[in-house]
């Protein structure tokens, strides 16, 4: 088949924010403990605690943002726990996640390690759900403030002589749901509440964001927005990609069939219909467009690998993955006035990860690799696309960075037949000269890459691109991310 577009260099949009790259890690199954933390006393390298190997996974992907705790746990963790000596930390039952005991070894001064050595800003998610005003200001006091002060004090007590900078924090987390199973109207007014106290110290500014809606909940979007918008600088969404006909049946992230990939795709492709009619609500609210939407939780959910605790939700990572991830970053960058921040969950053994490991072993999966290929992006200047109609299964976005080079993101996830692709370049003075690709494809459905097999999937040259009389064309494989150079 032969698919169509135009690219139209006189609609650049709004700068894709560097933050819709960013990562979630929460205290769930073995993201933090095993994948991000062994301890100064474990035999698999590390500095100071944090895994070598995953650490410099994550700073070559040039993470923008981290969000921690939470996710659910996030409405469980209390602050104080996780700091001062670790022999002396309280110890905690993770009750969302498995009902194992949590040790606290990972707190606040650790995850500011990891981000200063991972080189991602700090978004921290506080407890509303069971936490209260008092614990919520000590904390962004302990982690911010640089005078004299009980908290201020308890931090230099605990080794951190200078506050930290601290830009994003999340007043509470699916409020909704496993955060407090509150009417939207509740939530409003304790957002309202609670962000008061979420102050402002010296030179630091908090960027404050409100719990959002889960999925299509636009009555939640509509309340908030309406109770609560003077008070917040973003409001959240939550989105997964699921194949099964229920949460309780989400079905294999390995063995699945041709009509789930099919579920599956419609499922990620429905992301771009949630942001639109959101956004739509937040117009009315918001013309001004003043209040970013981050869409802080999104990624395939399947059922957990056999063997494997039910509440660590370990998954494998496939070339469906890939494309989901690849579909979803598209979305979000055509959407890129009001999305201003995404976090996929989760970074390492949960959900849609970046890395797995076992034991001292590690690997990239396929999700790694897209989020490498698409970081030529942030910062980027979006640009209007516009493909012929005709339900092909192929999803675009482009963008154009400060030294005029421009960036296609091609997605194929169609599961046979090859596209001959041709792009029309309307309204660029000066012409591309260059066109070079990276291409991600699988050549079965399934297929993924394994502690035996770790390089499977991995990027390759994208090769028999052609440019002339200003177009640009290409064969796509199917089951394939692309992203075009042109220069």
């Amino acid at each position: 088949m032969k698919k169509k577009a135009v690219i139209h260099f006189d609609g650049e949009r709004s700068t894709i924010n560097p933050n819709v790259y960013g990562h979630f890690a929460e205290h769930l199954g073995r993201c933090i403990y095993e994948g991000i933390w062994v301890g100064e006393e474990s035999d698999i390298s590390n500095t100071k605690g944090i895994r070598n190997d995953v650490l410099q996974a994550l700073k070559s992907l040039e993470i923008p943002v981290l969000r921690w705790p939470g996710g659910c746990f996030a409405d469980e963790y209390h602050w104080k726990d996780g700091i001062g000596p670790r022999e002396g930390r309280k110890r905690m039952v993770n009750t969302h996640w498995g009902g194992v005991v949590e040790n606290n070894h990972f707190g606040t001064h650790e995850f500011f390690l990891l981000c200063e050595l991972i080189g991602a800003e700090p978004y921290i998610n506080g407890n509303v759900g069971s936490g209260t005003v008092q614990e919520m200001q000590e904390w962004v006091e302990y982690m911010t403030f640089d005078g004299e002060s009980p908290m201020a004090n308890l931090r230099r007590e605990n080794g951190q002589e200078n506050a930290w900078s601290l830009t994003y924090f999340g007043v509470g987390n699916e409020n909704w749901g496993c955060g407090g199973n509150m009417r939207p109207e509740y939530y409003a007014d304790l957002y309202r509440q609670f962000q008061t106290y979420v102050r402002n110290y010296g030179k630091n500014k908090i960027y404050k964001i409100a719990c959002g809606p889960n999925g299509d909940n636009y009555n939640w979007t509509e309340v908030l927005m309406r109770e609560a918008k003077p008070y917040m600088d973003a409001l959240t969404l939550h989105h997964y990609t699921i194949t099964g006909p229920s949460w309780n049946e989400k079905g294999s992230a390995i063995k699945f069939t041709e009509e789930e990939w099919g579920r599956t795709f419609k499922s990620a492709l429905h992301m771009d219909e949630l942001i639109t009619k959101h956004c739509t609500i937040m117009d009315k609210y918001d013309p001004e467009n003043k209040v970013a939407l981050i869409v802080d939780e999104w990624g395939t959910w399947f059922d957990v690998e056999p063997g494997t605790n039910p509440g660590f939700l370990y998954q494998q990572n496939t070339i469906r993955d890939a494309l989901v991830a690849g579909v979803t970053l598209n979305i979000f960058q055509n959407h890129a006035e009001r999305v201003q921040m995404a976090n996929i969950a989760q970074t390492v053994n949960v959900l849609q990860a970046m890395v797995l490991t076992e034991g001292d072993q590690m690997l990239l999966t396929p999700t790694y690799h897209v989020f490498n290929m698409y970081k030529v992006h942030k910062g980027a200047t979006a640009i209007q696309l516009q493909m012929d109609s005709g339900g092909e299964p192929l999803h675009i976005s482009a963008s154009k960075n400060k030294e005029g080079e421009v960036h296609i993101s091609l997605c194929h996830y169609g599961l046979k037949d090859g596209a001959d692709f041709e792009l029309e370049l309307r309204g660029w003075e000066h012409q591309p000269s260059q066109a070079t690709g990276t291409i991600l494809q699988a050549s079965s459905m399934n297929e993924h890459n394994t502690f035996e097999q770790p390089d499977t999937l991995k990027p390759a040259n994208l090769e028999g691109i052609k440019l002339s009389d200003g177009k640009l064309s290409v064969s796509i494989p199917p089951m394939s991310v692309s992203v075009i150079k042109l220069s």
